[in-house]
């Protein structure tokens, strides 16, 4: 049986296209958990998906304090 669950909670941003597929990012939330900022590329219909990294908030404020680096 397959039981995994994922809803799209919030689009926040499209960050590329190729062909069909989108590279996103998301607040995701899996098997009904607390929704993560998730970023992966997508098909057009959301029911496919490639790997992809997801970061709780913590994180998420911690890759944004290393923008003013680069």
């Amino acid at each position: 049986m397959n039981d995994f669950t994922f809803e799209i909670t919030e689009h926040i941003a499209t960050l590329s296209t190729r062909g069909t597929w989108t590279l996103e990012l998301n607040l995701v939330s899996w098997g009904g958990r607390k929704p993560t900022f998730d970023l992966r590329k997508w098909s057009a219909d959301h029911t496919k998906m490639s790997k992809g990294i997801s970061l709780t908030q913590d994180e998420f404020d911690a890759l944004l304090a290393l923008r003013d680096r680069f």
